[in-house]
């Protein structure tokens, strides 16, 4: 069942990619956090079906609050390249990815890069892992609402999963599954060459997917 998994959700991952980088057609997501007990971390609650909602070109308009109770939007950190991450404390795909967020944000500091975390989860448990945990980064919370967030983002919920965006709020690359430091460092090295005019939005996608799933099979073949 683990083994079945694993492999559902890399090929989740993979069409996800995928679709950034083709022509337009009807939206496909990944599996669904059902209400009640949390799935099984890492593994989608049920097999991937199709979207009501398509992965957008610009950040959607997120309200949710953070959590110290204040109204925050995704447009709060105007002119940055932004890395949104989904998860919630049950999860321990999530969980592991937090450290590598917040050397993310500091060794990416002069690029601007903020990173915020999206927890879809109970207020009081998020507040709490946040402060056990040192999480320096903005997070925003909100279980029906983030929900909503994950849908406006063209996601039936699998959780973690990560949307990077340069810096006038293009979308440049949504990677499901545990972000790991290689992955992460391709991705934002695309979208800073996009800030800087290298890479039209068109090529960065077009790299970053092929440039995904060589690490993939690469992670696959030497079982990391």
């Amino acid at each position: 069942m683990l083994v079945a998994g694993v492999l559902l959700a890399s090929a989740v991952a993979g069409f996800l990619a995928h679709r950034l980088t083709s022509a337009p057609r009807p939206a496909g997501a990944a599996g669904r956090v059902t209400s009640g007990k949390p799935p099984t971390p890492g593994v989608p609650a049920i097999a991937p079906e199709p979207s009501a909602h398509p992965i957008p070109e610009q950040l959607p308009p997120i309200v949710l609050p953070d959590r110290h109770g204040a109204t925050r939007r995704l447009t709060d950190w105007p002119g940055r390249p932004l890395l949104i991450n989904f998860w919630a404390t049950w999860c321990e795909p999530c969980r592991r990815e937090i450290p590598l967020l917040k050397r993310l944000r500091r060794e990416h500091s002069a690029e601007g890069l903020e990173v915020v975390g999206i927890a879809i989860d109970d207020l009081t448990a998020v507040q709490q892992y946040a402060t056990d945990h040192a999480i320096d980064y903005p997070v925003l919370i909100g279980e029906q609402g983030g929900l909503a967030a994950a849908s406006a983002f063209g996601m039936e919920v699998v959780l973690p999963f990560s949307v990077f965006a340069d810096h006038s709020g293009r979308v440049v690359a949504l990677k499901v599954g545990e972000l790991h430091r290689d992955e992460a460092e391709l991705i934002l090295q695309r979208v800073h060459d996009v800030d800087s005019g290298r890479l039209s939005l068109a090529d960065a996608r077009t790299e970053i997917s092929e440039g995904l799933r060589r690490l993939s099979v690469a992670r696959a073949t030497s079982g990391g």
